[in-house]
């Protein structure tokens, strides 16, 4: 396992809703079911719809994810939002709440250079009551963090690691390097297609969010590669890639989301109900979904 404060299998949480608000008693659910897979989470991440819910129903949904992970699990909890101010006082927020790591993205609306991400990152880092997670997403933010630009904010005392889902294998190499040459900074990959191989390269962990209704199956993947075992964890990273095809394949993002969780309903964790501007799917769709996934056994 590796020795770093920050590792492991941590699930990008999907958001329930009910009624146009986070509906708590599900997100107690959940959170139960990840404890009892031994599995750390990621509470208002992009899975789970992060920048579209109220910073003050976020803190309260990071503040019932605490009581229900007993301490069991560590809570990373997402920073959303532009505004610099207004991202350390949501950070203030999660750490009053009891959250133990900020996972901040890029501020989005402007095209940002190298240097200004640097300086945004060290800036957030100086005023956080948390320790910073660096969280590279260029699908959504359509901003890519520059490998040297990882490699000088790896310096920083109060940012603690990587997460990383750019689909670049070499990035990904180069990524490991960094975080093998510092002292404290870890490095998880946000790319589950590529969950096995970036362990079996020395990745810390792992970020699937199809671990929202398999964690178990992620768990013990990252215990075979973190002890050598390639054979078990590359056939669990092949099934566990063919079970992320039903809700993933042939959808944009918005669209993989409200399809997970329809899986997720099926085994009664939440509904099926979406923040707007994310919609619902068509019943046919739920119906297909279904079908497919039945052909899976979800336990191990």
């Amino acid at each position: 396992m590796s020795k770093r404060k920050y590792a492991g299998v941590v699930v990008p949480m999907a958001t329930p809703v009910k009624a146009g608000s986070v509906d708590l008693e599900a997100v107690e659910k959940i959170i139960r079911s990840f404890a009892e897979a031994g599995v750390d989470v990621l509470v208002m991440g992009t899975t789970g719809e992060g920048n579209l819910v109220p910073q003050a129903e976020g803190i309260e949904m990071v503040a019932t994810a605490v009581r229900a992970a007993e301490g069991k699990i560590t809570i990373y909890a997402g920073v959303t939002g532009l505004c610099l101010k207004e991202q350390v006082a949501q950070i203030k927020g999660f750490k009053e709440a009891g959250a133990d790591v900020a996972v901040a993205i890029l501020p989005s609306y402007y095209a940002l250079t190298e240097e200004q991400m640097v300086a945004y990152y060290t800036a957030l880092a100086e005023e956080s009551v948390l320790p910073v997670m660096l969280y590279n997403i260029l699908a959504t933010t359509h901003l890519s963090i520059p490998v040297e630009a990882v490699r000088k904010l790896a310096a920083h005392p109060n940012i603690v690691g990587l997460k990383d889902s750019e689909r670049d294998l070499e990035r990904m190499e180069q990524c490991i390097a960094i975080k093998n040459e510092a002292e404290d900074f870890a490095y998880f990959c946000g790319w589950a297609a590529q969950s096995a191989h970036s362990l079996e390269l020395g990745a810390d962990g792992i970020v699937p969010s199809t671990g929202n209704f398999v964690p178990k199956h992620f768990q013990k993947l990252y215990e075979a590669a973190v002890a050598g075992n390639m054979e078990e964890a590359n056939r669990l990273q092949k099934l566990t890639d063919e079970m992320a095809k039903v809700y993933q394949q042939g959808r944009p993002l918005g669209k993989q989301l409200a399809a997970l969780k329809c899986i997720m309903q099926g085994i009664g964790l939440c509904g099926t109900e979406m923040f707007a501007p994310l919609t619902e799917l068509a019943e046919e769709e739920y119906r297909t979904i279904r079908e497919q996934i039945a052909q899976f056994d979800l336990n191990l």
